[in-house]
């Protein structure tokens, strides 16, 4: 057996193991923000829940999530992704399983209730994609990126099929707090599984040297999270003016910010548009939702194959990652269509296409560890997802205000499908060419 034969033999696969834990803990944390959607319909009548005190109560976790952005991604940089990431995990599972006893207050005490936990759930989980984009730029080479984010964001379209059913089914039997219940006791056990297998490429117990050598000749960032690395405050007003002022960066930023629209008409809206516009029961809305769901995810991870392959096959950076973004998203733009499908059939049709098109092109957490200054993948991953996630401050509120006016999803669609529209300008005249930003001496200090 010569050397190269041998140090094949050694070869682990650790990377696979910690991309699967990201993709499940980010299915939690998706199933999170979407369990008070399909908890709403059965929620007590004296709570008066119209489209206007919907979206407050689905916009709470969105503000509060885009806020702890920045925060969240200085905390990162600083403490390391282990550490940051599992207390979050351990404080939204808290969030979720006391927001099952709301249902013993009264309605207006509960109202307020389940407002304030959705603010703190967003604080929690506010580490999640930013840790997500530092992890996989540690643990992942450069030509198997785009695959790996691919992954662990598909997790916002398979987070439906999963647990939608489930909260349907806990709903239909047990009441609406029985979703919040089993929320709770779910992050106890992911927990658990975070602090034992999550780990540094180079202090992880179980990782073969060639496996370190294969990430870091390939361009992954193996250091992220080394004592000294750790310890770094990239949490300044000086940074983030820094990273705003590449222009490649702005497009990406305000593109995640179009793409994420979507995303939290899909979390938010999308429920009650098939049980409000389209009449369908509790049980029905599970299933259904889960099939566009199901559609994003297939696209979503054929998007990172595509872009990767493109890569491989000697096309530039920018061509491999643009390519299935702005394509996706033109294919997003067949939401619009929804408004003249008059069977179920062929609006989960429409529904299931645009969602397929926009997992294609939600590479945006590739481009960021393809872009990211070495030592703040952290606050430049937390700073594309405040951009991205203002939508979720602004998708309930604007969607909210065009159904009480109109009485009607239609505007609400068109309204998504142009956003995905402005998606495809921002990545093609604005961003530009995509590459790592050198830092010189001055800026990295």
């Amino acid at each position: 057996m010569d050397h190269r034969t041998l140090a094949e033999a050694r070869q682990t696969r650790i990377r696979y193991l910690i991309i699967c834990i990201l993709f499940v803990v980010s299915c939690f944390s998706f199933a999170d923000r979407s369990a008070l959607s399909q908890a709403i319909s059965s929620m007590p009548k004296d709570m008066d829940l119209t489209a206007a005190r919907l979206s407050y109560l689905l916009f709470a976790f969105g503000w509060a999530y885009a806020l702890g952005q920045l925060p969240s991604g200085g905390l990162l940089d600083r403490f390391g992704s282990k550490r940051v990431y599992g207390i979050a995990i351990i404080s939204w599972s808290v969030c979720a399983f006391i927001t099952a006893f709301a249902g013993y207050l009264t309605a207006s005490a509960a109202f307020t209730a389940i407002f304030i936990l959705r603010i703190f759930s967003g604080l929690a989980q506010s580490p999640v994609f930013p840790g997500n984009g530092r992890i996989v730029a540690a643990w992942f080479p450069t030509s198997e990126r785009g695959r790996a984010s691919a992954i662990f964001n598909s997790s916002q379209y398979f987070a439906l099929p999963i647990f939608a059913p489930i909260f349907g089914w806990l709903i239909h039997t047990a009441g609406w707090q029985s979703c919040f219940w089993f929320m709770g006791a779910l992050g106890g056990l992911l927990t658990i599984v975070w602090f034992t297998s999550i780990y540094g490429p180079k202090d992880h117990p179980r990782i073969a040297a060639s496996e370190i050598e294969l990430i870091e000749k390939g361009g992954g960032l193996v250091n992220t999270d080394t004592q000294a690395s750790a310890k770094k405050n990239t949490l300044t007003w000086a940074t983030v003016k820094m990273l705003l002022s590449y222009r490649m960066l702005v497009g990406v930023y305000i593109g995640q910010y179009c793409i994420t629209t979507l995303t939290w008409f899909f979390l938010t809206w999308f429920p009650l548009y098939l049980s409000q516009a389209r009449h369908m029961s509790v049980l029905k809305v599970g299933f259904a939702a889960a099939i566009p769901g199901l559609c994003g995810g297939i696209g979503g991870i054929l998007g990172g194959v595509i872009s990767d392959k493109l890569l491989h096959g000697g096309c530039s950076l920018s061509f491999a990652r643009k390519l299935p973004i702005m394509a996706g998203m033109g294919l997003s733009m067949t939401i619009i269509a929804c408004n003249y499908a008059h069977s179920q059939s062929m609006m989960l049709f429409f529904m299931s296409l645009s969602f397929f098109g926009k997992g294609i092109g939600a590479l945006g957490w590739t481009v960021i560890s393809d872009t990211s200054p070495k030592g703040m993948i952290g606050m430049n991953g937390a700073l594309f997802n405040l951009f991205g996630n203002t939508a979720g401050i602004t998708t309930p509120l604007i969607i909210g205000y065009i159904v009480e006016k109109t009485h009607s999803y239609n505007g609400a669609l068109i309204f998504v499908g142009l956003v995905a529209f402005c998606a495809i300008v921002s990545y093609g005249p604005i961003v530009g060419e995509i590459k790592r930003i050198e830092l010189n001496p001055a800026q990295a200090a």
